[in-house]
């Protein structure tokens, strides 16, 4: 039997294990606790939540690529309220650290939100800076480093004791300009990447794939810009970093942690095999004992550069 402590502490979240699931592609863990106890994960970052429902955008919305997929859902979801009133009794009564994931308009409802979301339990509070401020003509708030500062103050504003999670885009010039933003408002932790904006056509119809057009590319093309981003933005800030993008597998986990995460996200990988975030953990679990390791943190940051 392994000897090895998996667990982290992720900006003061205890985690028995560094793997949690990625917010959009767990749901909220019913159906992946049907096949097994979701409680074998460190915590799941549940599907991302507005202050009001959505129906989201219509379909098709969902296109596969050669290692990955491309994504257009926008943002189907029961509502904060709705989330709080029928999924988080369920999953408060689940070994998991609860990550609520949040997508806003304006700063005030990110705020009103994670008012809501604290004053309601949540371990953490995962905010999605990859929406259009309408004010700024659309522009993303996760692209210009003042945008994401504004949430990021409003978020920790209004979340009490829960700890803040800014998840930033990589549709960037330069990443570690937003996450260096984002710690000096306050920012308990980052982290990276979301979706990488791609598209598909279809030749046969001359018509865009996804009826939005475009969409956000994740799977396993995207592990080696998410392993970069990640050294990067480890090097460039003090704050805790979760690493997501393209884990399907022990070793790529390692990897991330390696270049700086202190635990990482299984996302994509859940559509192909729901027991993938369970095979991760036991497998970085081995890989750590091989490898003579203590702690499985001991991983973190580990990069010998040439």
């Amino acid at each position: 039997m392994s000897k090895v402590d998996m667990s982290v502490n992720l900006a003061g979240m205890v985690m028995k294990n560094p793997v949690v699931v990625a917010s959009g592609t767990y749901g909220f863990g019913r159906e992946f606790n049907e096949l097994y106890d979701i409680s074998g994960i460190g915590g799941i970052c549940c599907k991302g939540l507005t202050l009001y429902p959505r129906e989201g955008n219509p379909a098709p919305r969902i296109a596969e690529t050669p290692s990955g997929i491309l994504n257009s859902v926008g943002l189907q979801n029961p509502g904060v309220d709705g989330f709080i009133a029928h999924e988080l009794p369920w999953l408060r009564e689940r070994d998991i650290k609860v990550i609520a994931n949040i997508s806003g308009n304006t700063p005030e409802e990110y705020g009103i939100m994670c008012a809501k979301l604290a004053d309601a339990g949540v371990d953490m509070i995962e905010v999605n800076v990859s929406c259009p401020n309408v004010k700024a003509g659309g522009l993303q708030y996760g692209t210009v480093p003042s945008m994401t500062a504004e949430v990021a103050q409003c978020a920790k504003k209004n979340a009490g004791n829960v700890p803040v999670m800014i998840k930033l885009s990589p549709n960037v010039t330069d990443i570690t300009a937003i996450a260096r933003a984002v710690e000096d408002a306050g920012a308990d932790a980052v982290s990276l990447i979301n979706t990488i904006r791609g598209m598909r056509i279809d030749v046969r119809t001359h018509r865009p794939i996804l009826h939005m057009n475009t969409g956000g590319l994740s799977g396993p093309a995207v592990l080696p810009v998410a392993v970069r981003m990640v050294w990067e933005v480890s090097n460039a800030v003090k704050i805790p970093v979760l690493g997501m993008g393209g884990i399907a597998k022990a070793d790529d986990a390692a990897q991330m942690m390696l270049a700086g995460a202190t635990a990482v996200a299984v996302g994509t990988a859940c559509f192909a095999d729901p027991f993938a975030p369970i095979k991760v953990a036991e497998g970085l679990e081995k890989i750590a004992a091989a490898q003579g390791l203590e702690k499985v943190s001991q991983f973190t940051g580990a990069v010998k550069p040439w």
